[in-house]
């Protein structure tokens, strides 16, 4: 014979552990938040970016302190995985989140992107992911994106330096000249 009534309180004991356990996950996430209001609102995209130089489609798995792929950054929506619209414009990465805050990537702000496998929670074969290094306030963030066709990598990677390594010889020039 069974005892319904051991069972039934096994069962309601078991689904308060669960339930404490996601709340404490939830508080946990909303602490990282708050620990991380320092961080300046995301910049919107500019009315006039330019012409479009590359677009990819793909997954967008979050943002960490740059170099640290195990801290994620979950403030103003950066640590909302979801999937993404990537556009590589003269003015910088414009990047559209469907069902999370949509930000962009101002071409003076990027330092460096490059081929790499893993960032917080997601790791991926050696190539998988694109990761974008961006100075944002006084923080550097790597930024990880997986385009649904991983040959764009590559280009992204060559696209997005040659922007930078232009934009960081304008500037010298600028500055020469003065």
């Amino acid at each position: 014979m069974t005892d319904w009534a051991a069972r039934i309180g096994w069962v309601v004991g078991l689904g308060l552990f669960v339930a404490l356990v996601y709340w404490l996950m939830r508080e946990g996430w909303k602490w990282r938040g708050t620990l991380q209001g320092d961080l300046p609102e995301l910049p919107a995209a500019p009315e006039e970016p330019g012409e479009a130089r590359l677009t990819m489609s793909g997954r967008y798995h979050g943002s960490t302190t740059a170099g640290q792929w195990l801290d994620r950054l979950v403030a103003h929506g950066l640590g909302t995985r979801s999937r993404v619209e990537l556009t590589l414009t003269d003015a910088g990465i414009d990047v559209v989140r469907p069902g999370a805050s949509d930000f962009f990537i101002p071409v003076g702000a990027l330092r460096e992107a490059l081929l790499g496998k893993g960032i917080a929670g997601k790791v991926l074969t050696e190539g998988g992911l694109l990761v974008v290094t961006w100075a944002h306030g006084d923080r550097l963030i790597d930024s990880g994106f997986r385009s649904d066709t991983a040959a764009e990598h590559t280009a992204w990677v060559d696209a997005v330096n040659s922007m930078i390594k232009n934009s960081t010889s304008k500037n010298n020039t600028t500055e020469g000249a003065r």
